[in-house]
């Protein structure tokens, strides 16, 4: 491993002694940078000197500095720096020789502009470790196009068999962006495992496209072997039912009973034992094909009763079920208040603490832990070039 600033404060972590330069912008890149740091990696973020354009998405601070960059950047320094100048690319040269990994998520010609691709990082050091992350993959005719968290959305299915009336829908979560960080950052510490093995670096590559692929699997498989054509069924479950959004008398709740457990509770519990012995209803397929009968009749039901009634006579027969809730319903809600994923953090510029969301895992003896708030534009560049003037002076 390099030699390294040590963590600022909080647990030192297992990556203590990585350290990562991240050139990562909006979340795929950013947040898989962001979990090595949360472990103690020294995550350095690289952005052109007038800042890079996800810094300001939803502004919050005095200076603009959006939502976004705050959750994606915490834990790590920022280095202000033109890499497309000769000046700055000499920098990002000397910076690798006391580097383990390189986080990317740009073009494949902005990289070779800026000197990231792999085969000009390993020819400076070769046990260069870079994270190379795209919208559509290194291979075919889309490999050189540019894209956001909705194209794997769009082209996995998912989209089209979450539309309703004819119009495809899709969701407001960033999910392809985040679990494309997450397999990066396990694919990272792969890379580093086997590094410590034979010495040598290696470039761990994941797309957009490939991780909604791979999440959305299960319906291409079943296409694939029986063509079987689902159509969009809105909220409503598409291989099993019941399962869907259903309005109470005074808020939103999702239910979903899959399997035949589930299912016999669910139907004692509204009172209908007929269920039972329907044969249209006596495994998940036939339920999954009559949804709307089944779902309707658990509509009429969560309509009688409020919403805390509702949750509390499901979680009573053990029916997995939750309410809808808004963002600020979320922030309040106790359960989300239990779990601690949402940490307080004194960030200047605010006049308020700022609540981050921590990495999903936890460690019992060496955890995750919110160090360093996120970085002003520019803000360690002394930092960091002194660093740099002491490892080569040292040799």
């Amino acid at each position: 491993m390099s030699t390294t600033t040590p963590p600022a404060g909080g647990n030192a972590g297992p990556l203590t002694g990585v350290r990562v330069l991240d050139f990562g912008r909006f979340i795929a890149g950013p947040f898989c940078a962001a979990l090595l740091a949360e472990f103690g990696a020294d995550v350095i973020r690289v952005e052109r000197p007038e800042g890079a354009e996800d810094r300001f998405l939803m502004p919050v601070t005095d200076d603009g500095t959006g939502a976004l960059y705050l959750q994606m950047n915490r834990n790590k320094r920022s280095l202000a720096l033109d890499v497309t100048s000769d000046e700055g690319r000499a920098i990002v040269r000397r910076l690798l020789a006391n580097t383990d990994v390189v986080v990317a998520n740009l073009p494949p010609t902005t990289l070779r502009k800026m000197g990231l691709d792999y085969a000009t990082l390993s020819a400076i050091k070769p046990d260069i470790i870079l994270v190379n992350l795209s919208a559509y993959g290194q291979q075919g005719p889309w490999s050189t196009r540019p894209g956001f968290d909705s194209i794997g959305q769009v082209m996995c299915g998912g989209v089209y068999l979450s539309g309703e009336d004819g119009k495809p829908r899709r969701t407001q979560v960033n999910w392809v962006d985040h679990a494309t960080a997450t397999h990066a950052a396990f694919g990272t510490l792969l890379a580093l495992m086997e590094r410590n093995l034979s010495g040598r670096g290696q470039e761990v590559t994941g797309a957009l496209l490939n991780t909604a692929l791979s999440a959305h699997a299960q319906p291409l498989v079943e296409q694939h072997l029986v063509a079987s054509n689902r159509q969009p069924a809105g909220n409503r479950g598409i291989f099993t039912n019941p399962g869907d959004l259903f309005e109470t008398r005074d808020g939103w709740l999702v239910l979903q009973a899959v399997g035949n457990p589930l299912f016999r509770r669910l139907a004692t519990l509204i009172d209908e034992p007929q269920w039972l012995e329907d044969p249209r209803f006596q495994d998940d397929e036939g339920r999954g094909a009559h949804g709307e009968e089944l779902c309707e009749r658990i509509a009429a039901w969560c309509a009688e009763r409020t919403l805390d009634e509702a949750l509390d006579a499901l979680a009573e027969a053990r029916i997995p079920s939750a309410p809808v809730l808004s963002p600020a319903q979320s922030l309040a809600h106790p359960q989300v208040q239990a779990t601690g994923m949402l940490q307080p953090m004194t960030i200047p510029g605010l006049d308020k603490e700022a609540l981050l969301a921590t990495a999903p895992v936890n460690l019992s003896r060496t955890p995750g832990s919110l160090r360093r708030p996120p970085p002003r534009l520019g803000e360690h560049n002394e930092e960091i070039l002194a660093e740099l003037e002491r490892a080569e002076q040292a040799g």
